[in-house]
């Protein structure tokens, strides 16, 4: 029996099939009438080695709000990823998978009380603070944290601004909180900041680095042993995109400002860019009026993202379809008037029972979906490359219970109740096993 639930398994792919292959089949199986996603573990492993690739100073602590999937986590925890965790359940999340407390820090700078008595029970040390109460707090729940100052330093392009709720101003009010933390006793060991998410301007990464370097040398006179560097999150993930240009800051910055010789880890926090490529969203039209189309998932479910996190999403047609395009809108299964997916788009005439798709659904979708009007949030059907399966199958904490082969040929319809040892076999294909 595997110790691993359905939801939470990976099913392995042949050379010849790739994950676009299992969601047509699916969404072509007549047995599917809900949106769901497929999930390209493969995709999560390439972005890992281009980030250690194109910074390897730079240890990346993956930010579990971003998507906390279980399976996610624990694929980025067998990768050896660090973890950014914000409140006590994103700890005990990460904890469960059996990673190690040095590898999560607390970087929520507002914390609840209970929140940090958990994280000093469970020996998570490492947090940020941007403000005095903190550092009471701090002080008297969790004298043995090693606290990170968290600076604001804005990019003036992002997808998403933070600056205007975390960060202290660092030329005079970070130095006075560092002197603070050194009256109260508080154990200060590094800087970080955050220049938004999905940031288009790599050039803040440079100037953020910079005044870190300023504030690390006043915590050294203050007789802080200054180890750590946090920049944050800001990376973009989308098909297409690239960290090229961030890198070549981020690295240059840190040759001029943190030489390797200083020993100072320096860590990141990306989420994004780990997870948005890698979730491939499919959606049935269920209903139409006129060019109008009505979609089984919307702002309620995956598409939050538009209001949460200033998605821009493209529909895509999974069948080529004859006609000439027109201006067409697309609106969600609720009944609110505000769940509307696309106001305007080019579409070719869809017929009810055709499926959109939508790409770079990994980021900042799932983890904000709710029922609301009894709509289910989508499943998830998890694949990876074989090759790529090579690689992970013995990385804790992934265990071969999260990894399954089925031996059938592709077929329209499946019967999902067919146990997978009584399969008929054939070497040729690897079928994903439908779960409606």
């Amino acid at each position: 029996m595997r110790n691993v639930s359905v939801d939470d398994m990976i099913h392995i792919l042949d050379p010849n099939t790739a994950p676009m292959d299992v969601l047509r089949a699916i969404a072509q199986s007549g047995e599917q009438e809900n949106a769901f996603y497929v999930l390209d573990v493969g995709d999560i492993v390439h972005k890992h080695s281009e980030w250690k690739m194109k910074m390897p100073r730079v240890q990346p602590f993956y930010a579990v709000k971003c998507n906390d999937s279980q399976l996610v986590l624990a694929t980025l925890a067998a990768l050896g990823t660090g973890f950014d965790c914000a409140s006590k359940a994103e700890i005990a999340k990460v904890l469960e998978l059996g990673v190690d407390a040095s590898r999560i820090i607390f970087a929520n700078p507002a914390k609840m009380a209970s929140h940090i008595r958990y994280a000093a029970s469970q020996a998570v040390d490492t947090m940020t603070f941007d403000n005095e109460g903190e550092l009471y707090k701090v002080k008297k729940l969790h004298p043995n944290a090693r606290m990170v100052l968290r600076i604001r330093c804005d990019a003036t392009v992002a997808q998403c601004q933070l600056g205007m709720k975390f960060g202290c101003e660092p030329v005079n009010e970070a130095p006075r909180l560092l002197k603070l933390a050194a009256a109260l006793g508080v154990c200060v060991v590094g800087i970080s900041f955050h220049v938004g998410s999905g940031c288009q301007e790599p050039p803040v990464f440079r100037r953020a680095i910079c005044a870190a370097r300023d504030l690390f040398d006043l915590g050294s006179q203050l007789g802080f042993s200054m180890g750590v560097l946090d920049i944050g999150g800001g990376y973009p993930g989308n098909r297409g995109s690239s960290i090229d240009k961030i890198a070549e800051v981020v690295n240059s910055a840190l040759d001029d400002y943190f030489p390797e010789t200083l020993g100072v880890q320096v860590i990141a926090e990306p989420g994004r860019f780990y997870v948005a490529s890698a979730y491939t969203l499919a959606t049935l039209v269920h209903s139409k009026r006129e060019t109008m189309y009505y979609i089984n998932d919307g702002v309620y479910g995956s598409f939050n993202c538009i209001l949460y996190d200033h998605a821009i999403v493209k529909p895509i047609p999974l069948e080529n379809k004859e006609g000439k395009p027109v201006v067409s809108s697309v609106w969600g299964p609720t009944c609110d008037g505000l769940d509307q997916v696309v106001e305007s788009v080019l579409l070719p005439p869809l017929d009810i029972g055709d499926w959109l798709i939508f790409e770079d659904m990994g980021a900042y979708t799932l983890p904000v979906a709710s029922t609301f009007n009894g709509f289910p949030v989508p499943k998830v059907h998890a694949v990876i490359d074989e090759s790529v399966w090579l690689f992970l199958k013995d990385c804790l904490p992934l265990t071969e219970d999260h990894f399954t082969v089925q031996n059938n040929n592709w077929k329209s319809v499946w019967d999902i109740s067919t146990p997978e040892e009584s399969a008929p076999s054939s070497p040729s294909h690897y079928i994903y096993e439908l779960m409606a």
